[in-house]
């Protein structure tokens, strides 16, 4: 039989009623001749609620104790799906991570899967039961719980349905779909019936929240096809795929904004081989992760300054690595501002068109938004600007390559 993974997210899993309609479709598809997994979210703002009680409790807690305070929103949660599927009168078991043997690394609160045992779901599956696995939650070799990162129950269900060889995952969310930006912020915005893994990726990781940015390499990797689609309808949503039709005709798939950016700057430094190289060690043994670095020398060439943007919850640790470098190199001073947000423009069919990057800048420009910095790939240009500038970038770039028309 064949095998659907079905993922409901927090809103979807809110209350009573939408977990009685989450197990209808559970129990829709197993009646379909189907081997249903379904894989649920913290209940609404469970998460939320739970980070907060711990900020009341200590204003630095262990991420260890944090992965496990966080992990009993979905305990919660496969607990009542199971009780709903029961009451509907079919056989259901719900499972944490541990139980079905999704092993990560140990980093606590953004841990990497490493493996998954499939064999004890394939047996409960062929007892006929509905097997609800708890997202966003695994354990490392040493059996302590870890998480996945804010959405990360997206990665829990695109991972088990490669391991069990699902034929699709559909990730159920309180919107029908992948829109060209953010809907709250452009009312234009329209829904994208198919898009390629690669400008998914990339728009989940510059912003586009409504994927978990890891599960689309999962599914890339693995060749799962994703479809993103409402919990509350029975429309169709956004297929996540290799190749959706008329992939290169499309120059701009969708436009992205990411806030909370900040950037810190290294003035002043000796222009030597091994600078950089110190700078950025004692970023990645902070954990910190770097969107991209620029580096600009002295007109006697002497000394040089770089800078790289962050998000902003790492500017603290960024502070300290300044401080750390401007006494190793007793360079003049860091700069930090954490002001910033970045803007993108995402689409495949940059690959093979010319003059997206001119008309993008030719638009802020006109619209008066100075831009902080610039970066690009094959299929995406970004730049840094202002906060206070950013949704109004945003609404005039989605105009200017008129998004909201079909494709």
């Amino acid at each position: 039989m064949p095998v659907t993974v079905q993922k409901f997210g927090g809103t979807s899993v809110a209350d009573a009623y939408r977990i009685h309609l989450a197990a209808r479709r559970a129990i829709r598809a197993k009646l379909a001749g189907k081997q249903v997994v379904l894989v649920v979210s913290a209940m609404g703002d469970t998460t939320d609620r739970l980070l907060d009680l711990a900020g009341r409790v200590t204003r630095h807690p262990s991420k260890r104790e944090m992965d496990m305070l966080l992990s009993t929103g979905e305990q919660v949660s496969i607990a009542l799906m199971a009780m709903a599927i029961h009451e509907a009168g079919h056989e259901a078991v719900s499972m944490t991570g541990a139980q079905v043997g999704l092993l990560t690394d140990s980093r606590h609160s953004e841990a990497r899967i490493r493996s998954i045992n499939a064999g004890r779901i394939r047996e409960l599956l062929d007892q006929g039961r509905v097997v609800i696995v708890a997202g966003f939650q695994g354990v490392d070799e040493n059996f302590n719980i870890t998480t996945l990162g804010r959405g990360g129950s997206d990665t829990t269900a695109v991972a088990l349905a490669a391991a069990l060889g699902a034929a699709e995952c559909e990730l159920y969310t309180d919107v029908d779909g992948v829109y060209t930006a953010d809907p709250r912020l452009v009312p234009a915005a329209r829904k994208i019936d198919a898009i390629s893994y690669d400008e998914m990726l990339e728009l989940a990781s510059l912003g586009a929240a409504v994927c978990h940015a890891r599960s689309i390499e999962f599914g890339k990797k693995y060749g799962i096809p994703i479809h993103v689609r409402s919990s509350l309808t029975d429309n169709p949503g956004t297929m996540i795929m290799d190749n959706p039709p008329g992939m290169e005709d499309v120059v701009v798939r969708g436009a992205t904004l990411k806030r909370d950016m900040g950037r810190i700057t290294f003035v002043g430094l000796p222009n030597q081989p091994g600078v950089a190289a110190a700078i950025f060690d004692e970023i990645a043994s902070r954990e910190i992760v770097v969107d991209d670095i620029v580096q600009t020398v002295s007109e006697q060439g002497r000394s040089v300054n770089i800078a790289c943007s962050i998000e902003s919850r790492d500017l603290n640790e960024a502070r300290a690595v300044g401080e750390l470098i401007a006494q190793r190199f007793d360079s003049r001073a860091f700069e930090v501002q954490d002001d910033l947000a970045r803007l993108s423009v995402v689409g495949i069919g940059m690959r093979s068109h010319s003059g997206v990057a001119a008309k993008m800048f030719r638009v802020l420009a006109a619209e008066k938004i100075n831009i902080e910095n610039i970066s690009t790939s094959e299929i995406v240009i970004s730049a840094l600007v202002r906060q206070t500038d950013a949704e109004r970038a945003l609404q005039a770039l989605h105009k200017a390559f008129e998004l909201e028309r079909e494709a």
